[in-house]
């Protein structure tokens, strides 16, 4: 086989291959003021986000399924909460990484990320003109089936993270702690909301009537349906419930 005929049947073979390869999706974004600017919150998939605030980007939990990161801006910051698969990926971690990123991870990550700065629950940094806050991340009642839970108490991080005036709580894989609960002065918080890992639609309501942020974001919420929160939360003021799309 010659010419035309060998390269229509290269074509015809490779077909089924290029039909293989996922659309491209497009990422929603949500715009909130602050008083430096616009904090323009990139929903990228499951438990991964980008934050946009004067000029510097911040990488959340990025991993590699979520996402093309060959076409996303480079960090300024990357934090990744814990260490499962779908938190912690080290080869996007070194794509996104460009002079003077700073990598903050938990501290179930130590010694997976070469130069990443370890913080503890409790610990506070400033990285990159943003204060940063590492929040207790574990599971009060769902245990794996040994009795362990899901997310040992110590292991993994939640993040306050402060734009100029407005403080975003991404809680990582959590439940409904006496910690989360003390949080204070939140304007956008992220709560995780799958079963069995993290927390029931109950417990993010009971979370969210505690920590009373303004704008609340269920995320990583796998197969639970977002809208039993918004049902709970319907008639909670100050309490503004946003469902976007997290793949």
């Amino acid at each position: 086989m010659h010419g035309p005929a060998l390269l229509l049947s290269v074509l015809l073979a490779a077909a089924p291959l290029i039909a293989q390869q996922p659309p491209a999706r497009s990422l929603q974004e949500d715009v909130i003021p602050t008083s430096a600017g616009d904090l323009t919150i990139t929903f990228v998939g499951h438990g991964t986000l980008m934050l946009r605030h004067g000029g510097k980007v911040v990488h959340v939990d990025p991993v590699g399924r979520e996402a093309d990161y060959s076409r996303m801006p480079k960090a300024d910051v990357i934090l990744v909460t814990h260490e499962h698969g779908d938190h912690l990926d080290t080869a996007v971690v070194e794509r996104l990484r460009k002079d003077g990123t700073q990598v903050l991870v938990s501290r179930s990550c130590e010694g997976r990320v070469p130069g990443a700065l370890v913080m503890r629950n409790g610990e506070v940094r400033e990285v990159a003109g943003f204060r940063v806050e590492a929040v207790p991340a574990y599971n009060v009642v769902h245990t794996r089936p040994g009795g362990l839970p899901y997310h040992p108490r110590g292991n993994g991080n939640g993040y306050v993270i402060t734009f100029a005036e407005v403080r975003v709580y991404v809680a990582g894989d959590t439940e409904n702690t006496s910690e989360m609960k003390a949080r204070r002065n939140i304007a956008v918080a992220f709560l995780p909301m799958n079963l069995p890992y993290t927390m029931t639609p109950e417990m993010v309501a009971d979370a969210a009537r505690s920590i009373r942020p303004r704008i609340l974001y269920p995320y990583h919420f796998g197969q639970t349906d977002p809208q039993v929160l918004v049902r709970l939360l319907a008639g909670e003021a100050g309490i503004e419930v946003r469902v976007r799309r997290m793949p």
